[in-house]
């Protein structure tokens, strides 16, 4: 720490210090101190001098560091050992697929493929439960002329992974649309495949999505309307109905698709879904919509629930009441916003 400090001879001193008992030894225990005083003024010496160690240190030195529970410690460990080629690219491309953290990931998933796509490799990403390593395994299959393995991945439950397995599939003179069209018909439609008929569709595929809205799995009912929204295509009659759907994920796409017509639906119906005997994802979706109203709807809102159980809206709801008053004066000339104002520094005492 103090080779960081403001004073120089005690910043000279710690450094000369660290200096002699930095080794490949001591590096692996010092390493989580070093790198957050590497983010003070004047930091960056003991980190120069951990990087100099540790790049001459035998590679079973860095071993600890790669699994350390530190995430700083593994960005700072993987990236030595990278730029020093101290791991494989199975090495690497496993490690993409198992830490936890997305800049190991990627950092990882890129130096795999960086000296040519090897089919190991390959499935080794692809296989990864994170998208960072799926994407990068996708994309390599354009290299390695597999576009039918691409293929797999079109219906993937990341948007990232889509955009790449459609890319893929395109590079080598394949449409992906009507396969998306195909499984969007069948039954058996995975989530992943009823947005991305969103994501590459046009907006006469709509009506294979208004399809799915019935469907048995609430996954692919919430990624429809997902799907819905991105074709820029909003029915509030037909999706109104979704916002009782028991489905969580389902009442998250529906109140997002129906935010820009709030205004549509009925202010009183909004309200009472409030009731705090609703289900907690009910109540968010009812106040959101009621937020996208705008002034007095938001204020009638929040006052209620200034003093909610829940957190979150009770939080949003002192927003909204500071929002008005600091930020909209005229509005505090309407006898119904200042009866409101009123009601509300009661609720708050």
């Amino acid at each position: 720490m103090r080779c960081a400090d403001w004073a120089e001879p005690v910043r000279r001193r710690a450094r000369d210090l660290l200096a002699e008992i930095l080794d490949a030894g001591t590096a692996v225990t010092l390493a989580p101190m070093i790198l957050r005083v590497a983010g003070r003024y004047r930091g960056e010496h003991a980190l120069g001098l951990l990087d100099g160690v540790l790049r001459q240190a035998p590679r079973e030195r860095l071993a600890p560091l790669l699994v350390s529970g530190d995430r700083a410690v593994r960005r700072f460990a993987y990236r030595l050992a990278v730029e020093e080629g101290s791991l494989s690219p199975v090495e690497l491309a496993r490690a993409a697929t198992e830490d936890d953290d997305a800049v190991v990931q990627g950092r990882c998933a890129e130096a795999a493929l960086a000296g040519g796509v090897h089919a190991e490799v390959a499935e080794i990403l692809l296989g990864g439960r994170n998208p960072q390593a799926r994407s990068a395994g996708v994309t390599a299959l354009r290299r390695l002329g597999r576009p039918e393995r691409a293929v797999e991945f079109l219906a993937d439950r990341s948007a990232l992974v889509r955009a790449c397995a459609r890319y893929v599939v395109r590079q080598h003179g394949i449409d992906p649309l009507p396969w998306y069209r195909t499984r969007c018909a069948d039954p058996g439609v995975e989530p992943g495949a009823a947005i991305g008929l969103g994501e590459c569709g046009e907006r006469a595929d709509a009506p294979l999505l208004w399809g799915l809205l019935e469907h048995p799995e609430p996954g692919v009912r919430a990624r429809a309307v997902a799907g819905l929204r991105r074709l820029d295509v909003t029915d509030v009659r037909r999706l109104r109905p979704l916002l009782d759907d028991p489905a969580p994920g389902v009442v998250g796409e529906a109140t997002l698709a129906l935010l820009p017509s709030a205004r549509a639906l009925p202010e009183e119906w909004l309200l009472s879904r409030l009731d705090a005997g609703r289900p907690r994802w009910e109540r968010v979706s009812a106040w959101r919509l009621l937020d996208a109203h705008g002034d007095v709807v938001r204020l009638r809102a929040a006052v209620p629930l200034l003093g909610d159980p829940d957190v979150r809206l009770r939080t949003w709801a002192g927003h909204a009441v500071r929002r008005v008053v600091h930020r909209d004066p005229r509005a505090l000339r309407s006898p119904e916003v200042a009866a409101l104002l009123d009601r509300a520094g009661a609720v708050g005492r």
